[in-house]
């Protein structure tokens, strides 16, 4: 997400943006101590700190409200597993984990961004959201999110673009419902229910309860897709235009596998094999349309590169030699002078600012697929320069804990290096998610 995924990491900057760098519209997002579920908007350029491993602002002395926030805090952190194999990547996934368990409202509705122009719920993002928390093991806070996705699914099986964090409905704004999230949405409860049953849970009961919403986005799937496999038009996550892309067309095939997965697990062949038969013409409408130019956002010749092109290989599905070596071209072609990766070759808005999201994408996948010495270069570059795109949603990688930040470094642990809690062990479910060469869905990439 983000951004581990596409939403809601934000990290705390307190640095003078560097020429070049897109402004932040806020330096992060602090917990208001004596109100929990109350999210204080920090102001670009605040030298305010953290207290070490919380999302607590800094006083002095210390309030009774102060140290039972943080207290609550640590023992989240501590109730899961920080990933990381280094203080520098310990430090912002410490962050980021604190970020989006702040964003996560108490409804399970995920915040964005703390702006008023993306202060809202996109199911895109909560998916992602929810896969993080759940592989690290916050399961109920990721069961949460799952919940509030089912509550706010359309009568056809799909969502809308984004909704209202209070979950009175969808944000009308003229903007068209983006298919993808039906995609993303079965592939975050098949994670959440790998990962809960990895840590020795019974998850047969409220995976039922999952299932009405994960049967109707998967059917809905099925009847977006034309004859040549491939879905219909719909807005991506660029939100630029109503397209057939790449990225719909990906996110749509991962989650067509991960239903049919949770189908067979609880017992329902026949969907089970009908979406499979849909996920194999999927596959061959994106091989035969999109592979033949080289993977690129559309299915034309003439496109340019999609940093989507990852969501085709590990850990979203086995390897194949051809999407691999697409998504290495297509990284190269996508790096900018600072480490960091551009959206896409034909990207509307700023092309000299790397996005947080689509760095993180590569980063996945060259840790799926071994490259652990260039994931950690990716995640640990320049952090000044290094935003989520135009200030979008107010995300960017600078950060500032009680121990600062060394820009030639990277960043500082929020408090003492090395200390977040588990710090350096894999996330549950990283194995379901999986390590190179094997298939997320247990054989059903094949499909």
């Amino acid at each position: 997400m983000s951004s581990l995924t596409l939403g809601s990491v934000v990290l705390v900057a307190v640095i003078p943006h560097p020429a070049g760098v897109p402004p932040l519209y806020t330096a992060g997002i602090a917990e208001n101590p004596c109100a929990p579920h109350d999210v204080i908007v920090v102001p670009a350029g605040s030298r305010q700190h953290y207290f070490a491993s919380s999302s607590v602002l800094e006083t002095t002395p210390a309030t009774a409200c102060q140290q039972a926030a943080v207290r609550a805090d640590r023992q989240w952190l501590a109730s899961g597993i920080v990933p990381g194999d280094s203080p520098q990547l310990t430090s912002l996934a410490t962050r980021a984990l604190l970020d989006l368990r702040l964003s996560t409202r108490p409804d399970g509705a995920v915040i964005a961004g703390w702006h008023n122009r993306w202060e809202y719920s996109w199911p895109r993002d909560s998916s992602w959201v929810a896969v993080a928390l759940a592989v690290t093991g916050h399961a109920g806070d990721s069961l949460r999110i799952l919940r509030f996705l089912q509550q706010t699914q359309l009568p056809s099986g799909t969502w809308a673009a984004r909704y209202r964090p209070d979950g009175s409905g969808p944000v009308d704004d003229g903007r068209p419902g983006e298919l993808d999230a039906n995609g993303w949405v079965p592939w975050a409860v098949w994670c959440w229910s790998v990962a809960e049953k990895e840590s020795g849970h019974g998850v047969d009961g409220q995976l039922a309860g999952l299932w009405p919403m994960v049967e109707a986005a998967a059917d809905a799937t099925v009847r977006s897709l034309a004859p040549d496999g491939l879905p219909a038009a719909s807005m991506d996550y660029w939100e630029s235009s109503v397209q057939v892309t790449l990225s719909t067309a990906a996110a749509l095939l991962t989650g067509l596998r991960a239903a049919a997965d949770i189908a067979g697990e609880l017992g329902h062949k026949t969907p089970a094999a009908a979406w499979a038969r849909a996920a194999a013409r999927l596959a061959d409408g994106i091989a035969t349309g999109f592979g033949r130019y080289g993977y690129h956002r559309l299915p034309y010749q003439d496109s340019g590169d999609d940093a989507a092109v990852t969501f085709l290989g590990p850990p979203f599905a086995a390897a194949d030699p051809a999407v691999a070596s697409a998504i290495t071209s297509t990284e190269r072609s996508l790096r900018l002078p600072n480490g960091g990766i551009l959206a896409g070759t034909d990207w509307p808005g700023n092309r000299t600012t790397a996005w947080t999201a689509e760095t993180a994408f590569f980063a996945l996948f060259d840790a799926e697929t071994g490259n652990r010495q260039q994931t950690g270069q990716m995640l640990t570059h320049d952090p000044a320069r290094h935003t989520a795109g135009e200030g979008r949603r107010a995300r960017t990688t600078r950060l500032r804990g009680s121990a600062g930040v060394d820009r030639r470094r990277g960043p500082a642990h929020p408090g003492r290096a090395g200390s977040s809690p588990a710090g350096g062990a894999r996330p549950r479910g990283m194995n379901a998610v999986p390590r190179a060469g094997a298939c997320p869905l247990r054989g059903s990439c094949s499909s």
